[in-house]
């Protein structure tokens, strides 16, 4: 039997947990239908998601149908458990997106798309809920294949069903469209009239074909059209014959042992076999639901956990599998942990365990402010938190009030200089920083000859700049869509050790940063959500009053109603606002459409921030100030070290500059 692995992911409230329950029930796996609302649902077993009625985190099930052999991996719904869902893309060989019938393709569901793009998820849709009233398959189609690919092609009737046994079989007009996808598919079909099975296979997998299928899971119809279309369709990925697995997943059981989930890409691992660092493998289960099984060997193409392995994280490539992209969910709210004193270690202790869990909590402690902080995408998502540590650690903790995540970044180029010369120490270092595209991140390069700076010298400064975050001089947030190039420096053949490159490193950066700001030539970035807000017609004039006041920005004005549950016509508003302004409007909404209204916000990435002067002076960053990130420069007189400060260094370098205040102005920043 092939072997497929198989994530089920949508928009919260699509039906996708349902959709899986009924796999499971239609493949014999199950001999009882379970329901979420009724809190008896396979896959929704922690006690938080049965009383939310949402999932909350991916959970596993497998199945056999006919000759295929699939694991399921149910993910979470809700954005802000977003970091859970995009942990299991990367070790999927396909997708089943679920669209709710009733709500069409929602902002969420975009940022799914986008995120299946970005891990070259080859995907199947399924339109639930079409048994719903006023549903229109045809309508729902073009929909989706206008906001999210001209690929989408229904592969079944519109809700009909199709016999377990059964091969599918492609219509005429599915076929003809199937080869519109691709100019050379296309050339072939008019030629020879025909389109093999195989080619439609192949397209699926290089995601320029992406089947739909329509149906209602709760009433089992057109689930049996999707099991066959998984079975009939889709290709087993190719794996090798060296050991290699990917990690997606980190939890702890009940009796707290360590549990890391891993997708097989080739080979074989076994008990006893050691994998990263000189760490043996334990024990290896396979687990369906909430029960496992251990087995004695996972192979190629298999899903499974490692108990006995310490350090691992989602997204890491063990053997010879690489490790995966960064994740592009990131949160983009911080909140500080109100708590007794006594009780602060403890807490430390339990969040260092969840956010070895789920890295993207980013938990920090300060010291001097014996502070504890959390970084997370929403207040769901602070909510369950708070539930975990009570049920799970048994520390009733409260949370303050949220702040906002910001970012800083460069808009023109610069030559920053660092110097670290005390007595017996030599390095100079020159970086080049240029504005990169915005959602860039980081990028540190070399642009330095070998006859100026040693190969090892130059692997030096580069391992220096991506050793920790480096931060802005605006407020100290973290510096991002910056390309860092190495250009130029001095070691001395008897002097210089590797720390002093390091430190001339950090101070580099860190000049060239003071200089833009001199200039006012840097920016502090700020996230911004993209909404979609409903509301009565009569209260359109209040909502945008609302958004204009918060800074935001209207798409083009949207003229489709919704009926809301008191049968009022509800005008839809679409558009864009800082997170900082938007966060708590939910409420506000709420209260002025007697809770008719609805308002969806969907992280939509970092802009310049809307009232900078504001934050910059609340913030009273002083980075002269901030000694493990200082600018300023160290040289050498008289046999003793003196410090230099970084407007000074320009003049006292010992290295000429590379490019002038002209070449400089050449460099444009990117369109963000």
């Amino acid at each position: 039997m092939k072997q497929i692995v198989a994530g089920i992911i949508a928009h919260v409230d699509a039906g996708k947990t349902t959709l899986s329950e009924v796999l499971l029930y239609r493949s014999g796996t199950l001999r009882q239908l379970g329901r979420v609302d009724n809190g008896d649902a396979f896959l929704d077993t922690d006690t938080l998601e049965k009383q939310r009625g949402i999932t909350i985190f991916s959970h596993q099930a497998n199945l056999q149908y006919n000759d295929i052999n699939l694991t399921l991996l149910d993910t979470p719904g809700h954005v802000d458990f977003a970091t859970q869902t995009e942990q299991v893309l990367s070790v999927l060989d396909y997708a089943i997106l679920v669209v709710s019938a009733t709500d069409g393709v929602q902002g969420y569901t975009r940022t799914l798309w986008r995120l299946l793009d970005r891990y070259h998820v080859p995907t199947m849709l399924f339109v639930n809920k079409m048994d719903a009233p006023g549903t229109d398959g045809e309508q729902l189609l073009k929909q989706i294949q206008q906001t999210l690919s001209p690929g989408c092609v229904a592969f079944n009737t519109l809700g009909a069903t199709t016999a377990c046994d059964s091969q599918p079989i492609l219509s005429a007009a599915t076929v003809e469209e199937i080869a519109m996808q691709n100019d050379e598919v296309l050339a072939d079909y008019l030629e020879t009239g025909a389109l093999s099975d195989e080619t439609v296979r192949q397209m699926i997998q290089r995601r320029e074909v992406f089947p739909c299928y329509f149906g209602a899971a709760l009433k089992l119809d057109g689930v049996d059209a999707l099991m066959a279309g998984l079975d009939y369709w889709t290709k087993p990925q190719s794996t090798s014959t060296d050991f290699g697995a990917r990690v997606f997943k980190i939890t702890h059981d009940d009796q707290g042992e360590r549990l890391t989930w891993v997708r097989m890409t080739g080979g074989e691992l076994h008990p006893k076999d050691i994998v990263l660092d000189d760490q043996k493998v334990n024990q290896l289960r396979i687990y369906n639901g909430t029960k496992y099984a251990t087995t004695p060997v996972l192979t190629a193409g298999a899903v499974g956990t490692i108990t006995g392995l310490t350090g691992t994280r989602p997204g890491q490539g063990l053997g010879s599998a690489a490790s995966g992209l960064s994740p592009a969910m990131q949160p983009v709210l911080t909140y500080a942990l109100d708590s007794q004193a006594e009780e602060l270690h403890a807490c430390l202790t339990a969040l260092r365990q969840l956010e070895d869990e789920d890295p993207q909590l980013h938990v920090t402690w300060s010291e001097p402010l014996q502070e504890l902080r959390v970084q997370v995408m929403g207040t769901i998502q602070l909510e369950v938190l708070q539930q975990i540590l009570k049920d799970r650690f048994q520390l009733s903790v409260q949370f303050g009030t949220g702040s906002i995540l910001y970012q800083e970044t460069i808009t023109k180029a610069v030559e920053g200089v660092g110097h670290f010369e005390p007595l017996r120490h030599y390095a100079e270092v020159h970086l080049l920083l240029t504005p990169a595209p915005r959602g860039s991140g980081l990028q540190f390069t070399t642009d330095c000859s070998l006859e100026v700076l040693g190969r090892n010298w130059q692997h030096q400064v580069v391992s220096t700049l991506q050793a920790k975050t480096q931060l802005g001089v605006l407020i100290g947030a973290p510096l991002t869509d910056v390309k860092v190039t190495l250009v130029s420096g001095r070691a001395s053949n008897v002097h210089s050790v590797g720390g002093d490159f390091r430190e001339a490193t950090w101070r580099a950066l860190r000049q060239g940063l003071m200089m833009l700001k001199q200039r006012g030539d840097c920016q502090l970035l700020e996230p911004w959500y993209r909404f979609r807000l409903e509301v009565g017609q009569e209260q359109v004039g209040r909502a945008m009053t609302d958004i204009q006041r918060m800074n935001g920005q209207f798409d083009a004005p949207v003229a489709n109603t919704s009926v809301a549950t008191d049968g009022t016509d509800l005008t839809t508003i679409t558009g864009t606002a800082p997170v900082a302004a938007m966060q708590d409007y939910s409420q506000t909404v709420r209260a002025y459409t007697h809770g008719q209204g609805q308002l969806e916000c969907i992280v939509d990435g970092y802009r310049p921030c809307h009232n900078e002067m504001a934050v910059v002076a609340k913030a009273e960053y002083v980075p002269t100030a901030d000694l493990e990130n200082t600018p300023d420069s160290v040289f050498c007189a008289h046999g003793a070290g003196y410090p230099v400060a970084w407007d000074q260094v320009p003049e006292m370098a010992h290295v000429p500059y590379v490019y002038s205040d002209t070449e400089l102005a050449h460099f444009k920043a990117p369109s963000k």
